[in-house]
């Protein structure tokens, strides 16, 4: 008798750790950034069009302009479009980088590592400057922009 209150205790145990680890992990969920290229980083010129916030990363995407503030069209004949991963949404909205006071057509200038697979995506890393909505003369730089967030390589 003991054996089967042992036995069927043991099944209950084994069932529910089973249901446990179906569940999805929200509190750990977070992707690495083995995806991205950390031996090089690129610098991009571009015009908001979108901005994605999230609890964990924040995304931009912006279509990429010369330093005259005309898009780089791509092969495709359409502007080229390029996103690019930030820190939490609220983290970029303390520094300035938020829906309302950054708002689509915001011209500025980031640097990121670029997805290893050459997708037009990457994840933050170095400057971010702000140039607002025309581009200024000389292109988006630290002495024609304001200066948002200021990382060592």
């Amino acid at each position: 008798m003991k054996t089967n209150a042992v036995k069927n205790s043991l099944l209950a145990l084994t069932g529910l750790v089973g249901v446990l680890g179906m569940l999805p992990s929200t509190v750990s969920a977070h992707h690495s950034f083995a995806m991205y290229d950390q031996n090089q980083t690129k610098t991009l010129t571009g015009r908001l069009t979108r901005y994605i916030p999230g609890a964990n990363h924040a995304q931009l995407i912006f279509e990429i302009l010369g330093p005259d503030g005309k898009p780089t069209i791509g092969k495709d004949g359409k502007p080229a479009q390029w996103g690019v991963e930030t820190g939490s949404a609220a983290a970029m909205a303390r520094r300035g980088i938020a829906p309302k006071t950054f708002p689509n057509g915001t011209i500025f200038t980031v640097t990121f590592f670029p997805l290893r697979d050459g997708r037009p995506f990457g994840a933050m890393t170095g400057d971010f400057i702000k140039c607002g909505a025309e581009m200024p003369a000389g292109g988006c730089t630290k002495a024609t922009g304001e200066v948002l967030i200021i990382e060592n390589n």
